[in-house]
């Protein structure tokens, strides 16, 4: 049961502790960043960045850890729920633009940059780079083939790729199951439903672990094979981290529905980390069409 009333939290420490972190993560990623292109080591910097993320995980526990006693207790009005619904739609709003970004990027290169380089359009000029350049992509070939080779090969769309992609799409169902049992009040089949999600979504880490192991030593296609590898590895990688993020929310969840939380007719928390995996999943079919498939 929720009060009525607007509940104005007690001052807190946590948001300033966060900004501590992300403090020690940004410097820290930074200073490794510089080091490593200079070949010096990265010492502090990683340091520096593995303090900060164990710092932020740790805050991150204990204040989801305080909200989670808030609501426990019944301290939020219909009016927190509808704050917090607003407030993940923002983050999720966020995400979109983060990942618009690097699709935009995407769309420039393939369908602006590399006509023009080939010749086509009013800013094109013909063998901008070198004789025989061919503007297709992806770029096999860069301009310097000894410092950045390209690519030697490409990821095959409907191996790996096309297994995540079922692996993604099969568990954007089984947490829609989970949601409608809550609703039910049936929580062991919650629990079911939730296992079985978190399993799709681990199975798709490790698929994607063996993809960029085969990338890297059987195609050579890295970080330094050019744009395409770069746009690749970017866009990819930063799916993944997301799924791993989503993965670890659907554990928690998990947790406390094993521990007896949410109602169904309140479990807000449940519904989030929800909207976060569907999210998740939509942006990787995009991903799919248009770094592997198209």
């Amino acid at each position: 049961m929720s009060t009525q009333a607007y509940y104005v939290p007690a001052q807190s420490r946590w948001p300033i502790m966060a900004s501590v972190s992300l403090f020690l993560i940004a410097f820290g990623a930074g200073t490794l960043i510089n080091a490593l292109s200079a070949d010096a080591g990265g010492g502090l910097g990683l340091t520096l960045l593995l303090a900060g993320a164990l710092c932020m995980g740790l805050i991150l526990t204990g204040w989801f850890g305080h909200v989670i006693d808030e609501s426990r207790q019944g301290l939020y009005s219909d009016q927190m729920d509808r704050s917090f619904r607003w407030g993940m739609s923002w983050f999720i709003f966020s995400e979109v633009m983060f990942f618009s970004a690097f699709f935009g990027a995407l769309f420039y290169v393939r369908n602006l940059s590399v006509p023009w380089l080939g010749g086509e359009g009013e800013k094109g000029v013909a063998n901008m780079l070198w004789q025989g350049f061919e503007a297709t992509w992806p770029l096999m070939k860069t301009p310097d083939m000894t410092a950045y080779p390209g690519p030697g090969g490409l990821i095959d769309p409907l191996h790996l790729p096309l297994v995540n992609t079922l692996l993604l799409l099969s568990s954007s169902v089984t947490v829609t199951f989970a949601h409608y049992r809550l609703k039910q009040d049936r929580r062991p089949q919650v629990i079911l439903w939730l296992l079985l999600t978190i399993a799709l979504g681990s199975a798709f880490l490790v698929f994607q672990a063996v993809e960029y192991i085969e990338a890297y030593h059987e195609l050579g296609l890295t970080l330094h094979a050019g744009i395409y590898g770069a746009t690749f590895f970017i866009l990819t990688g930063f799916h993944g981290m997301h799924v791993t993020l989503g993965t670890l929310m659907l554990i928690i969840i998990l947790l406390r529905v094993i521990r007896g939380h949410f109602e169904p007719d309140h479990h807000f928390g449940f519904e989030a980390v929800s909207w976060y995996w569907h999210f998740v999943d939509v942006v990787w079919v995009g991903l799919f069409l248009f770094v592997y498939l198209l």
